[in-house]
Formats: C-alpha cells, sequence, structure tokens
C-alpha cells in the first residue's frame, strides 16, 4: 500500500507518517515543500495541473493530509487550510480518483457548545475565530469532494515536539528554559480557566492509520479527542510538576479567543464504532513524553 503524507514535517504529520512506516506492507511517501520530500509541491500556491500530474506519477493508494497552519495572517490561514484542501482534492478528482482521502480537521470547527454537552460530529459548526473557520471550509472542501474521504477532527493534541503555536509546546519551552536558568522564578501565562479536551498526539497517529486502512466508506467526519474535559489549569499545573519547577504560574486574563469558547469536549462514539479506536494514553504520559522531548533540545 502506497501511502502519501503531506505536512509529514509537522507535529502531527511527523507522528502519523511514523505510525504509518510501521505498518507491514506499507510505503511511505512525503509530499511537501521541504528540499527532501518525495512530492515537491505547496498546495496553497502550486496550480491544480502541478499538483495532478505528481500525484499521477505517484500514484498513491491513499492520502493522508497533515498540512495546515494554526497561526499567521487571515490571508495565510485561508490559503493554507482553506485553498490547500480544496487544490488537493480537485487533483486527486482529476489523478488518483480510487485513493483514500484522511484530512485533518480540528475542532476549533466547531466553536462553543450547548452547556456541557459533548460535541458529536453533526453538531453546528459555529467557529469564532479565523482558525477555525478556515479549518471548516477546507472541511467543506473534502466532504462535498465526491471522494472516499474522511475528516478527522482533532481535539488538542498533546505530546512529544508540540510546537509553541500552542500552550503545551509554548509553556513546555518556558519551562525548559526556566528550570535551567531561574528554577523559583515566575511564568506568565494566559487565563487557565477553560475547560478543553486533550488528546495524546500517539493516539492520534494511531487513528489516522486505522483510517487509512479502515474497509469500506467511512462517515465524512469522525471526532478525535479524550472525550473528556479538563481545565486548562490542571494541564498546566501537571506540566509544571513533570518539569520539576519550584517558581510558580502567573496568570493574566485570557485571550478573547479562549473566552469564546470556555468549555469543550468531543463525543468520540463514532470513531469508536468506525474505527474501532479509542484512546489509549493518560494526559500524565502525555505531558511526561512532552517534557522528555523538550529537554533534548538545546537553549
Amino acid at each position: 500500500m502506497r501511502i502519501l503524507v503531506l505536512g509529514s514535517t509537522g507535529y502531527l504529520g511527523g507522528h502519523i507518517a511514523e505510525r504509518l512506516r510501521a505498518l507491514p506492507g506499507t510505503q511511505v511517501l512525503t509530499g511537501g515543500r521541504a528540499p527532501d520530500s518525495d512530492v515537491r509541491f505547496d498546495l496553497a500556491t502550486d496550480p491544480q495541473g502541478g499538483l495532478a500530474d505528481a500525484l499521477a506519477a505517484v500514484a498513491p493508494d491513499a492520502v493522508v493530509n497533515c498540512a495546515g497552519v494554526v497561526g499567521g495572517s487571515v490571508l495565510t490561514l485561508a490559503e493554507v487550510n482553506a485553498r490547500g484542501p480544496a487544490a488537493l482534492c480537485a487533483a486527486m478528482r482529476a489523478a488518483a480518483p480510487g485513493a483514500r482521502l484522511v484530512h485533518l480537521g480540528s475542532a476549533a470547527e466547531y466553536g462553543p457548545c450547548r452547556g456541557r454537552e459533548r460535541t458529536p460530529e453533526d453538531a453546528p459548526a459555529r467557529p469564532p475565530a479565523p482558525y477555525g473557520a478556515t479549518k471548516l471550509a477546507g472541511t467543506l472542501a473534502v466532504t462535498a469532494s465526491g471522494l472516499d474521504a474522511v475528516v478527522l477532527r482533532v481535539t488538542n493534541p498533546v505530546g512529544a515536539g508540540a510546537t509553541s503555536a500552542g500552550l503545551p509546546g509554548r509553556l513546555a519551552a518556558e519551562l525548559r528554559h526556566a528550570t535551567a536558568h531561574s528554577p523559583h522564578g515566575t511564568i506568565r501565562v494566559g487565563d487557565l480557566s477553560v475547560q478543553r479536551d486533550f488528546v495524546d498526539v500517539r493516539d492520534v497517529a494511531r487513528a489516522a492509520a486505522l483510517a487509512v486502512t479502515a474497509p469500506g466508506p467511512l462517515p465524512p467526519v469522525l471526532n478525535i479527542g479524550s472525550g473528556r474535559a479538563i481545565p486548562v489549569r490542571d494541564l498546566a499545573h501537571g506540566l509544571v510538576r513533570t518539569a520539576g519547577f519550584l517558581g510558580r504560574l502567573e496568570e493574566s486574563p485570557g485571550s478573547g479567543r479562549s473566552a469564546a469558547v470556555p468549555w469543550q469536549c468531543a463525543d468520540i462514539t463514532a470513531a469508536a464504532r468506525e474505527l474501532r479506536w479509542h484512546p489509549e494514553h493518560t494526559l500524565a504520559e502525555s505531558l511526561t513524553e512532552l517534557w522528555e522531548a523538550a529537554v533534548l533540545v538545546p537553549l
């Protein structure tokens, strides 16, 4: 089975590519802008014909699209998160119509939930910020493509290699610096009172592998999360304990984006039914992996 992974140099893409390489009888090819990619192209800017030619040359049995951005200007978000999936779907229809597409979406597409109910896949999508809106546009491009496709709406991934674009990776980097230079100092963070669903990045990778290899058509969207909401403060203080930091965290008022969604948790019933998937790693295990990887990065 030949699998093309787009965005394999990123946080989620790296873990997913590693998981897929461990499957027997698979050949994993990488695609993206990196010079060492097996297939060089940029979903946000490449013309459709060039992308279709690249897919025809590779002839993949499956494509996993992990390419995306979480920050930057609205234009950048739209180019990568919305135009990219649309261009990919058009190219696959032209050059690889029989291949399965597994696209990584985001729980940010949902926006505020009703009360404290877990969010199912058919919940209204009301993203309050450009990131979620552009990810939703990408999801709609995939679900309307007519391809054998599934969107995995991932909650908040935690684990080795987390980037500074999210709180876990940013706090790990700050703790790494603080434990080396001011172990009794203060680290300033935003409002940690909101509650989120955190999932281990290794569980996300396993879900993607199951989605690639599952027989028959899958539902258009599947939630991938822990199915449990916790205060972000619990994650932050858990990482502090894991790091052995002796100082304190000082909270400041949160961002408007966080305040707009004070509580969010995914209903993962469909993923359990369709993929026979459930999260296997605890948050403590995720934080240990995150911290151990962080301390290996040079200051």
